[in-house]
């Protein structure tokens, strides 16, 4: 997949984390929140392509309706004992505990890789309500790489979406209720848009 390429503008910085210190909170309603952090892994693009590579992507099928169509993006799925693809994801699970250890939620134990290879790949509106999450708040971490596109987040009970244009190492935590009370979508577009992957850290028992 060495053709999927990000920006290699800053393709020989060191890969590493900044410090959590500058995120900014968003309180949204009924509890739910989110914490954003632009760029805060330092060298995302030289991660980005090394990710493209490393991570054994898989494209999955679903049932919709009466057929059987396939996913939009790329998947990859890392549980509590295996391996990551590069260290900056434990130290990412590590400063993320601590940085939220007062929320209910974590600690950060799974990590989940998507790709999203062009415009025509995205995610429909949904929320991370399988397992407690269902009805406890909890804690889920996007780390973006690659090409901004927009996540937006919208309350289920109705009103305005809220938007956010996530990529180049940008970190966006979803915390409190929002897993619950809100949706998040990365909506398809026709315009043309590179390669983003999306990087996602939970806790035991969320998906």
């Amino acid at each position: 997949m060495s053709a999927l390429q990000g920006s290699l503008f800053d393709a020989g910085e060191e890969i590493r984390l900044r410090s959590l210190h500058a995120a900014e909170r968003i309180h949204l309603t009924e509890g739910a929140w989110v914490e954003l952090l632009p760029g805060w892994i330092a060298g995302a693009a030289p991660l980005f392509e090394q990710l493209v590579d490393a991570v054994p992507w898989k494209s999955e099928q679903r049932k919709m309706y009466d057929r059987t169509v396939d996913v939009p993006r790329l998947l990859a799925f890392y549980g509590e004992d295996e391996a990551l693809p590069h260290p900056v994801f434990n130290e990412a699970k590590s400063a993320l505990g601590a940085h939220f250890a007062n929320e209910p939620g974590g600690p950060f134990i799974t990590t989940g890789f998507c790709l999203y290879r062009d415009g025509r790949d995205g995610v429909a509106w949904h929320g991370d309500t399988i397992g407690r999450s269902s009805i406890d708040d909890t804690l889920v971490a996007i780390i973006s790489l690659g090409t901004r596109r927009r996540l937006l987040l919208r309350p289920k009970s109705g009103g305005p979406a809220r938007r956010f244009a996530v990529g180049e190492g940008d970190l966006l935590v979803m915390g409190g209720s929002c897993q619950r009370t809100w949706e998040h979508t990365i909506p398809k577009t026709v315009r043309p848009v590179g390669p983003r992957i999306s990087v996602q850290l939970r806790p035991r028992g969320v998906t």
